[in-house]
């Protein structure tokens, strides 16, 4: 098996481990993020029906030069906006493979700042 094929799997388990212990519902849906070297993205799932509440890209917030975690920051705080607006002020966090580092805490702390509870 090659390295890359090994971080895979590696990759995936340490998710399955995450979504094993985490749920969402209508109440208290799961605050999802997924990263890439050039976007970031947030939203709220209602795992019981299967449905995004609310979602937001980093080009939604994004407007003139700011760093990867500026613009996480702002990701959360959007999306924590869009839930207040849907009546939503609860929220389970899932880290998903991520660290809770970096861009991944920026968001988190941007939702929370907001008013989200998670």
């Amino acid at each position: 098996m090659n390295k890359e094929r090994r971080l895979q799997i590696t990759r995936l388990r340490r998710k399955q481990r995450t979504r094993a212990r985490i749920s969402g519902t209508a109440e208290r849906p799961r605050l999802s993020v997924a990263r890439s070297l050039r976007a970031f993205y947030a939203q709220l799932i209602n795992d019981e029906s299967g449905k995004t509440l609310a979602a937001v890209h980093s080009r939604e917030v994004k407007d003139g030069k700011h760093t990867k975690t500026e613009i996480a920051l702002r990701v959360g705080k959007t999306l924590a906006e869009k839930a207040m607006k849907q009546g939503i002020t609860v929220a389970v966090f899932d880290k998903g493979a991520y660290r809770y580092h970096g861009r991944v805490k920026a968001c988190v702390e941007g939702a929370r700042v907001s008013g989200l509870k998670i």
